[in-house]
């Protein structure tokens, strides 16, 4: 009986596996170029200010790409931060049977190296140091949507640099 379970299995997996559901294609090779802004945040400063940010992700295997991550913002008072990362993300479509080939589901983890400047003569003055430095492991959520064939919009939940990033997203392949 176990045979005949797994033989009906193995059918309707290789059936399923070439069905096709017409979702937008991530795999090896298919690139994204990703530029936007961010809002939102943690910490002290709870968010204020506008981040701008870039991305570039590439498809290393099936419904997998990596890639990277940097972001720029200003909090006004001579403030700012910066954060570059790596990281790696998971695309949906297949795995949830979406049907639309504009839309791209996905989320992944990864790791970024964070800088926050002060810029503060007073606490310089004090011997404090105006800056602070860390590493830490960001994960992110978020889809994106073309409007044409090379060009769309996306949108991003991270626990990096900024809580929610909107943008323009460009596909190379």
């Amino acid at each position: 009986m176990k045979k005949l379970h797994y033989a009906f299995l193995l059918i309707v997996l290789s059936l399923v596996s070439t069905h096709s559901f017409g979702q937008m294609a991530i795999g090896k090779g298919t690139s994204f170029i990703n530029a936007g802004i961010g809002v939102g945040g943690y910490g002290y400063f709870n968010g204020s200010g506008v981040a701008l940010t870039a991305g570039y992700e590439t498809g290393v295997y099936e419904n997998i790409t990596v890639g990277g991550v940097a972001g720029f913002r200003t909090y006004g008072s001579g403030v700012t931060s910066f954060d570059i990362g790596a990281r790696g993300s998971y695309h949906f479509n297949e795995l949830i049977k979406l049907t639309d080939d504009k839309l791209d589901l996905y989320a992944g983890i990864g790791v970024s190296f964070y800088r926050l400047s002060y810029g503060d003569s007073y606490i310089r003055s004090l011997g404090i140091s105006d800056s602070y430095s860390t590493a830490y492991v960001p994960i992110h959520i978020g889809a994106r949507y073309l409007f044409a064939n090379n060009l769309g919009g996306f949108a991003e939940i991270s626990s990096s640099l900024a809580t929610l990033r909107l943008g323009l997203t460009f596909k190379l392949k």
